[in-house]
């Protein structure tokens, strides 16, 4: 079975960082770009991050540029390392593929993706 699972959330404080995980299990996504996204209480679906299948081309919406940073590790795992948090920042994370490429509105839909991950929730309160 093919699954993205999503960790590393938590309550943390403003100024704070934390690094998601998203590790795939049943297939190789070093072939596909990998998105992830999040999605406040009551607000729409975000992008947040896109890393191309190479690893070297990155692509951040401006709330987290400068802040947040995607890697790529393997053919198995990407991650967000999310530093200087901001209470704005609290939201479920999901991380997607799509074997496609997905413009907007497509690409904040999560039935447009292949793969979609449960999610983890990052919580940043003082």
């Amino acid at each position: 079975e093919v699954q993205l699972v999503e960790s590393g959330g938590g309550l943390v404080q403003p100024g704070e960082s934390l690094r998601l995980s998203c590790e795939a299990s049943g297939f190789s996504f070093s072939t596909y770009d990998m998105k992830w996204l999040r999605q406040a209480p009551g607000k729409a679906m975000e992008w947040v991050a896109t890393i191309n299948s190479g690893g070297l081309l990155r692509d951040y919406s401006a709330s987290v540029k400068g802040r947040f940073t995607i890697l790529q590790a393997g053919a198995i795992a990407t991650y967000l390392q999310m530093n200087s948090l901001k209470p704005e920042d609290t939201a479920m994370y999901y991380c997607a593929l799509s074997t496609r490429p997905l413009s907007p509105p497509s690409a904040l839909n999560p039935s447009k993706y292949d793969y979609w991950g449960q999610g983890t929730q990052v919580t940043v309160s003082s």
